[in-house]
């Protein structure tokens, strides 16, 4: 485009490039002052503005080894990784920020204002002061895993300190944190053991009167029975001792109806009648028993008076003595004894060494939480050489810039005003 037109001052005239550039020249005098007051006022800016100064710190996840004792615990599980990114939420984290900012007033003085509240000045450090940095997924630069920090401040504020303190402040923070999780999950595995502990008691007490239970009532029933059985036994000899008194009774009687005073055989008392010598022996030989009443009268009266005489029957039976015997033995259970005067009876809980070596083990537990690593420092924050804003360089030069274009204008205007008056 070689023209343009002025419609609103001339509708219907055209103005070209060189008589344009004529009337700029003719204006260079109000250009250069326009440029230089411009340029003056971006130097004033550029050195009377607050300087304000950038510090940066750079973490990288720990090495395995520093996170080692922690997670050979087996009770907390803590990769280098996670660690970092745990730190990065606590760094990100209002209420680190505001405990960093409450814990360290001395270092905060330049952000306080008249008619402030505390969390005020601190909302205007925390919304503008410290950016944290994440390396972008999508691209593939960093060789490994971080997590960045910057800080701007004015000058005057102490940015190095307060950028490297409070990393170590959210760094502290977390290990605390960590280590009250870490006390917290320790209790609670301890208690679960407890209670299984408890659990195991209660089952073995449980199993122990049941134990206790069962053998006094084996007894007791092996007691009933033996007993049963010496009465029946004694109810039996009786029976037994009666009828053979019984038996000798009538005996007795037929022996005494055929004169059979002494023992005899049925060839003796045939041959009572026969006369002979008396010292003749005779020998019988009868596969039939022989009759009661061949005993006589007097030996069947004397056993049926000493039946008559007895007082008890238990010595003609073994079996009385044997069963005496066995009831002598049921007056006192030793196992039930041992079992009711057993004193540590933990010992004899089944299935709780593992608890008892997991409990020793979480009771002798000893992190050095203090020393705990969880971050490597790859950077941090240093004294900057040089003031981050304003960047005196850029301003000045936007300055001349700005000062040309628009005494450039202004000149155009002049020029176009003029003529304007001279076609009048």
């Amino acid at each position: 485009m070689s023209s343009f037109r002025a419609s609103s001052l001339y509708p219907s005239d055209e103005i070209d490039l060189v008589a344009l550039f004529q009337a700029v020249r003719q204006e260079k005098k109000l250009i250069v002052q326009v440029t230089s007051g411009f340029v003056f006022l971006a130097v004033a800016y550029a050195f009377l503005a607050t300087q304000e100064y950038q510090v940066s710190s750079v973490l990288r996840p720990a090495a395995i080894n520093e996170l080692d004792a922690l997670n050979r615990s087996e009770v907390y599980k803590l990769p280098p990784g996670e660690a970092l990114l745990k730190l990065g939420a606590s760094l990100e984290s209002y209420e680190t920020r505001l405990g960093f900012f409450r814990a360290n007033q001395p270092l905060f003085r330049e952000f306080e204002r008249p008619g402030r509240t505390l969390e005020q000045s601190f909302e205007e450090f925390n919304r503008n002061s410290i950016r944290l940095i994440l390396p972008d997924p999508k691209k593939s630069d960093s060789l490994s895993a971080y997590i960045g920090l910057e800080m701007n401040y004015p000058k005057g504020v102490d940015g190095v300190t307060i950028l490297n303190s409070f990393v170590e402040y959210a760094i502290t923070n977390e290990r605390k944190q960590i280590a009250a999780d870490l006390n917290v999950i320790i209790k609670n595995r301890l208690n679960e053991i407890s209670g299984k502990f408890n659990a195991a008691r209660a089952s073995y007490e449980t199993n122990k009167e049941a134990k206790i239970a069962s053998l006094l009532e084996a007894d007791n029933v092996k007691r009933a029975r033996l007993q049963d059985e010496l009465k029946a036994l004694r109810a039996q000899l009786k029976t037994t001792r009666v009828d053979r008194i019984a038996q000798l009774s009538e005996a007795i009687g037929i022996a005494r109806s055929l004169g059979i005073s002494k023992p005899a055989t049925p060839s003796s008392l045939g041959d009572t009648t026969r006369k002979g010598s008396n010292s003749v022996m005779r020998t019988e030989i009868n596969n039939q028993p022989i009759p009661l009443y061949f005993m006589g009268v007097e030996a069947l009266e004397a056993e049926r008076r000493a039946l008559a005489q007895r007082g008890s029957d238990d010595f003609s039976e073994s079996r009385i003595a044997q069963i005496a015997k066995e009831l002598q033995m049921l007056q006192s259970n030793r196992e039930v004894e041992m079992l009711k005067r057993r004193e540590n009876e933990d010992i004899f809980l089944a299935g709780v060494e593992p608890l008892r070596a997991e409990m020793v083990r979480l009771r002798n537990l000893n992190i050095d939480m203090d020393n705990l690593k969880l971050v490597s420092i790859d950077r941090a924050a240093l004294e900057p050489l040089s003031a981050y804003k304003p960047k005196k360089a850029l301003i000045i030069g936007g300055g001349f810039i700005l000062g040309l274009i628009f005494g450039t204008a202004l000149a155009v205007f002049r020029s176009v005003l003029r003529k304007k008056k001279q076609a009048k």
